[in-house]
């Protein structure tokens, strides 16, 4: 499986996020098929709005999962190390739903209100 992993800001909107997942897609040549949140931020109007858009499934990832990969991230955010306790979001999440055996195929790429990263799992 491929996920895409997003860190967002509050208020983000729905076109930032929708370019800023074709963007990585692009980059790796691979869709997405599903999107993977930090849980606080699941709700958010503008990624439930582009989820909808995309058709894609959405996962809300625990601190403790994030926690727990971020010796798999490659790049850090002091920005994030700061504000959440953890180093990486974008990448973070899509690693911790692609599975233990995922590796990034897309590091954090950053937009105006979002980042994202793409990681692949053992199955795709």
């Amino acid at each position: 499986m491929i996920v895409a992993g997003l860190g967002l800001r509050s208020g983000c909107g729905a076109e930032g996020i929708i370019d800023l997942i074709n963007s990585a897609q692009a980059r790796c040549g691979r869709r997405a098929g599903l999107v993977a949140v930090p849980a606080f931020r699941y709700r958010e109007a503008g990624l439930q709005a582009a989820m909808a858009r995309l058709g894609l499934g959405l996962r809300a990832i625990t601190p403790e999962e994030l926690l727990a990969v971020q010796p798999r991230c490659v790049t850090r955010s002091a920005r994030a190390l700061a504000a959440l306790g953890v180093a990486s979001v974008a990448e973070g999440c899509a690693l911790a739903a692609a599975g233990e055996s995922a590796r990034l195929i897309v590091p954090r790429l950053t937009g105006p209100h979002a980042t994202c990263a793409m990681a692949q799992g053992e199955d795709a």
